[in-house]
């Protein structure tokens, strides 16, 4: 009797310890957590992205009135364990918008770097990506969204690009788009805001023209 209880208490400690070995080092979706750098309740903000990288960096993202404001993301990454994960490839981490109206270039969106030795990186430099959204953006890891920390991964950042139609190229197909929102006069569509203060002008005119011809890498 005795020999069958340590059996099974032998059993139960290499089935745990089996189970915490395998979860070593794989991401966990509710341990891993990212956080914004600035957005407080109900602010909203907007980075303009160019598909060759030519867009504004995250710190340079826009609040409401067209005034910059620091946007970096950073995320942590843990295992099931709730372990730090160091190293992990930055190219399985990317930000996405829930309408898929931001649309990057291959690995345009990915975090900066691989995660460091206490299992963060962030997002800082300029996205190289077209297309525009106002929907939320959220963090990914290796294809699923993160859930864990205060608001899980979820952000209230919108983005527009000269590449309107979010071809991978800012062209003539752009500039017809582009036209089409800016004219009439006191028309207005966010995609069209490059410099998202809630007016069309010579602003995002400028913007145009410095995008034109970029495309992605």
């Amino acid at each position: 009797m005795v020999l069958r209880k340590l059996m099974g208490l032998f059993m139960c400690t290499l089935i745990l310890g089996v189970a915490s070995f395998a979860t070593a080092g794989v991401p966990d979706l509710g341990n891993s957590e990212a956080e914004m750098l600035a957005g407080g309740a109900g602010q909203v903000l907007s980075l303009f992205n160019l598909p060759n990288g030519g867009g504004s960096a995250f710190a340079d993202a826009q609040d409401a009135a067209g005034a910059s404001v620091d946007a970096t993301i950073t995320v942590t990454v843990r295992d099931g364990n709730n372990d730090i994960i160091a190293g992990f490839a930055g190219e399985d981490l990317w930000l996405a918008s829930f309408d898929g109206g931001m649309v990057p270039c291959v690995g345009g969106a990915n975090a900066d770097g691989d995660t460091d030795d206490d299992g963060i990186t962030e997002w800082s430099t300029a996205l190289n990506a077209g297309g525009w959204s106002l929907a939320n953006c959220y963090v990914m890891i290796s294809g699923d969204a993160i859930t864990g920390g205060a608001g899980g991964s979820v952000f209230a950042l919108h983005f527009n690009s000269a590449d309107m139609n979010g071809d991978g190229t800012v062209n003539l197909a752009d500039v017809g788009a582009f036209s089409s929102e800016f004219y009439p006069a006191g028309s207005y569509h966010y995609s069209a805001d490059y410099f998202a203060d809630g007016a069309l002008n010579l602003s995002d005119v400028g913007r145009l023209a410095v995008g034109v011809g970029g495309s992605c890498p």
